[in-house]
């Protein structure tokens, strides 16, 4: 197995798959990289480097020099640094978030340095050793900007949402470019139509209101081009910035020319052509893109974010013999953590005191709570279903389980397709040979062409580099990832990469999740075995009365039978839970005991006749809860997680397409054999985390499979 240590930054300015390949070119030329992949819907660049690492200065450096920027950086930095938020005055734009950001990171000892402009805020992480907040301040202040306000962190924060303020204010900027080219350009476009359309009114035709119409699209909607093409000529690079500003421009300024100096241009006695229309519609189309591009890349982080939705804000940590209620960045390994009924479990760690069950359906997928109690650990995000417990933290921050699940989702979302790999590699050489051939045609238009040769060789280049300027290969691939994704995600398909989007076709396993997936994903009543007698509506009835006063899940399930059977369910007094066992009540003057084995035996009860019955119960792969009446054993009410109506077709259908059908779950084996003999499956797999099932996928592919996931929720993601 191989040492290399990864790293994943965040590149800012990438525009197209030719960007794409000029980061990976930069990272992969510093000495001790070993590998670099850059992802432009995610806007994230994972660098494989040898034992030891390699300076992020100098990853920055190779970033910066090939017209890029470094706008954070992950894993976050050693405790050592320091982490403050300085609000910053005066800035109008995205270059001035460059110019505030580079200032920063010049400082000797700065890390890492991130601008918002929507909050005007930016986050700066140093070595507070050799940096003081004098010096931030001054960094900022000599790159023409204001400094408001600071806001020390004293250590590094747990994952959180990232703030999409800037990201929807550029969506809105460019929507609104887009919505004013696209009318624009429309008018323009109609306007040079006029001779197929003599309908229209003769004044669009004008060419000076086609030159009106167009330059606002040109220089206002299309800066951006312009702003892209002059940072990449300064590090001596093309991308497709270049292409489009320079196109688009030979285009508009040509037919500007033809609009002033008509004769110049005349062939053969006819007026010349403008090409206005052609600029326009270009700068439009590129724009809608980019705008649909942009759209794509804010639904992408949709899993990240709700698995974010999962953490709580806030835990009630003690602190001597005083609760105190504390967000949840500031709780460290070892405070002592106290979560009451229905709460949400805030980090990683292990009871120390207290009972209860608790809801790990988000780890494990299963529906039916766990029992826990001292000794037992815990994971943050987790529901508590039941008791009140105090745990201490052991994990906490981005080492939380719940924090490695995001960054395997984030992994995935970073993936590229092959056919991708090959799109960036010929797009990287893609602009430099358009525009070569583009001076080439000038060349020989000029030299052999008929007279006037100027005008001919002109056109002859102009006509290149508009066609040539959309650069189809390199916008259809990622879009066409991003749609399919996309369009996946609308019906509830999550697509583990754009590699698994091309290899689809070849697929002949299929991992099936079973929580939620082939089973209806909450406890039902399946079973009831009555004894002494008793009717299986009266076994029903006293357990459902005993348990409406109970918030448990099974409880919860016997009563929801009760009354869709039509039950009349009495009034329970004197109601007691009993931690790790089950209930006690008093039903109509009767004592009703309902829960485990361990209840029976803590009675002193038997099993009497009900021995055999309740082995096969577990073995089917249900849950056997006892029902005991004034002290003797009543019945046994089965409870379990039941099949979907469809699940066994479903199935069917998949292994008459050839497709081997695997089902993986964090169940426990009994119950998950159970269910995969149900359901018909070829093979199951038992008990497996989130964390693990990547690694369970692989296996399966290590065999030579072709594997499909299929899972109903974020769990599943990884």
């Amino acid at each position: 197995m191989s040492n290399n240590s990864s790293l994943t930054l965040r590149i800012g300015d990438m525009t197209c798959a030719s960007c794409v390949a000029h980061v990976e070119k930069a990272l992969r030329g510093v000495e001790g990289v070993v590998g670099a992949n850059v992802n432009l819907a995610t806007e994230k660049a994972t660098v494989q480097m040898v034992p030891g690492g390699v300076d992020l200065a100098r990853l920055r450096a190779a970033v910066e020099d090939a017209g890029y920027t470094v706008v954070d950086e992950t894993p976050p930095p050693a405790p050592a640094e320091q982490k403050v938020t300085l609000g910053i005055s005066d800035m109008t734009c995205a270059s001035c978030v460059a110019h505030v950001e580079k200032a920063l990171r010049g400082v000797p000892g700065v890390a890492a340095a991130s601008v918002n402009l929507a909050t005007e805020s930016a986050a700066v992480q140093f070595d507070p050793g050799r940096v003081s907040l004098d010096a931030l301040r001054a960094a900022v202040v000599d790159a023409g900007y204001g400094v408001r306000e600071v806001k020390e962190e004293s250590r590094p924060l747990a994952p959180a949402a990232e703030p999409d303020f800037s990201r929807r204010r550029e969506l809105a900027t460019l929507r609104n470019k887009v919505i004013v080219a696209l009318v624009l350009g429309g008018l323009v476009l109609l306007g040079s139509m006029h001779m197929y359309l003599p309908w229209l009114p003769a004044v669009l035709a004008n060419p000076f209101l086609l030159w009106a119409l167009a330059t606002p699209v040109q220089f206002w909607a299309g800066r951006q081009f312009y702003r892209g093409a002059w940072g990449a000529a300064k590090h001596r690079t093309t991308n497709m910035n270049t292409l489009v500003a320079v196109g688009t421009s030979a285009a508009y300024l040509y037919s500007v020319a033809a609009t002033l100096f008509p004769g110049f241009f005349a062939l053969e006695g006819m007026a010349p052509d403008v090409y206005f229309d052609s600029a326009s519609v270009v700068v439009a189309l590129v724009l809608l893109g980019r705008f649909l591009e942009a759209r794509a890349k804010g639904q992408t982080g949709e899993a990240i974010k709700r698995l974010l939705g999962l953490q709580p804000r806030t835990a009630r940590v003690l602190r001597g013999e005083t609760e105190v209620d504390l967000p949840i960045e500031q709780v460290a390994v070892g405070d002592v953590v106290l979560v009451r009924p229905g709460e949400k479990v805030p980090v990683d760690g292990l009871i120390l005191e207290g009972r209860s069950a608790l809801d790990e359906s988000m780890l494990t997928g299963e529906s039916l709570p766990v029992e826990k109690g001292p000794g037992d650990t815990v994971a943050g995000a987790t529901i508590n279903k039941t008791g009140s417990f105090r745990f201490r933290a052991t994990r906490v921050g981005r080492d939380t389980v719940l924090a490695q699940i995001i960054r395997m989702v984030e992994d995935a979302q970073g993936s590229k397709a092959p056919i991708q790999r090959l799109a960036d590699l010929i797009a990287a050489r893609f602009v430099p040979i358009v525009l070569a051939i583009a001076v080439g045609t000038f060349v020989v238009w000029y030299l052999l062409g008929p007279q006037p040769s100027f005008t001919y060789a002109l056109l002859a280049a102009v006509a290149v580099l508009v066609i040539a300027c959309p650069c189809a290969l390199g916008l259809a691939t990622p879009t066409a990832i991003m749609v399919g994704t996309g369009k996946g995600a609308e019906n509830g398909v999550l697509i583990r990469s754009a590699e698994a989007l091309e290899l689809a076709h070849q697929v002949d396993a299929v991992v099936l999740d079973k929580t939620g997936t082939l089973t209806q994903g909450r406890p039902a009543v399946t079973d009831l075995l009555p004894a002494d007698g008793l009717a299986a509506d009266e076994l029903l009835r006293l357990a459902a009365s005993a348990e409406r006063g109970s918030e448990h899940p099974l409880g919860e399930a016997i009563v929801a039978r009760a009354r869709e059977r039509g039950l009349a369910l009495a009034q329970a007094s004197e109601f007691v839970a009993l931690p790790g066992q089950g209930i006690a009540a008093t039903v109509e003057g009767r004592r009703v005991l309902l829960g485990n084995l361990s209840l029976l035996e803590s009675e002193g009860l038997s099993l009497d006749g009900l021995a055999a019955g309740a082995a096969q119960l577990a073995e089917a792969g249900k849950t056997p809860m006892y029902v005991a009446l004034d002290g003797r054993l009543a019945g046994i009410v089965a409870v379990a997680d039941t099949l979907k109506p469809e699940s066994r077709r479903a199935v069917a259908e998949l292994r008459k397409l050839g497709l081997s059908v695997v089902m993986l779950t964090g169940d426990n084996r009994r119950t998950a054999e159970a269910i995969g003999r149900e359901v018909g499956v070829d093979r199951v797999l038992a008990e497996v985390l989130p964390q693990d099932k990547a690694a369970e996928v692989a296996r399966l592919q290590a065999e030579g499979k072709k594997v499909a996931m299929v899972g109903d929720g974020i769990n599943d993601a990884p």
